[in-house]
């Protein structure tokens, strides 16, 4: 996560001493986060992304990390918005997506086919 921060604040043109400042937090702080020192937090992660002109989201895809508890995911927001389907069709739909994308539910070992 961190190279790719270093990397979108060096095409940003920024210092870190000035996306620190962007951000609201010290610069030894945000030189740990882009040594892979300390992880953000989310709060952190959303501010950086965000002066970066970019969402948290679209870090950690780059950084290959799960995507952020505060951004709903495009298929929970197609089943929100699908006037065809009832409330109860859309509760049970998310509630069927979200089962399946748990952190729990990730199988550590692929199972039968």
């Amino acid at each position: 996560m961190g190279e790719i921060i270093r990397e979108q604040r060096q095409v940003a043109e920024l210092t870190l001493r000035q996306l620190a400042d962007m951000v609201g937090i010290s610069n030894p702080y945000l030189s740990q986060i882009e040594r892979g020192l300390r992880a953000p937090s989310q709060h952190v992660l959303t501010s950086i992304a965000t002066s970066l002109q970019t969402t948290a989201g679209a870090l950690l895809d780059q950084a290959g990390g799960p995507a952020p508890e505060d951004e709903t995911p495009a298929v929970l927001l197609a089943i929100r918005t699908d006037a065809r389907l009832t409330p109860a069709q859309r509760g049970a739909l998310e509630l069927i997506y979200t089962s399946f994308t748990a952190p729990w539910a990730t199988p550590s070992t692929p199972g039968p086919t």
